[in-house]
């Protein structure tokens, strides 16, 4: 995994914005594509899944429910 991509849930992290989610799933991306920036030819498919990733991301950040968190 990406050791650039931190932990968007609390404790680690209280204020996490839509730009910190997609920040990770443009990592996550990069890391499993190998590209830091698609050919044009792959571009469609790379901003694709950068966005599924990224509604998957805050789907799950959505929906867990931390222990001594607020």
């Amino acid at each position: 995994m990406c050791r650039s991509i931190k932990t968007l849930r609390p404790p680690y992290t209280e204020d996490v914005t839509e730009e910190d989610v997609r920040a990770a799933a443009l990592q996550y991306v990069r890391k499993i594509s190998g590209f830091r920036a698609p050919a044009a030819h792959n571009a469609e498919a790379f901003d694709k899944a950068v966005e599924a990733i990224t509604m998957a991301s805050e789907e799950l950040l959505a929906s867990l429910h931390v222990r001594g968190a607020h």
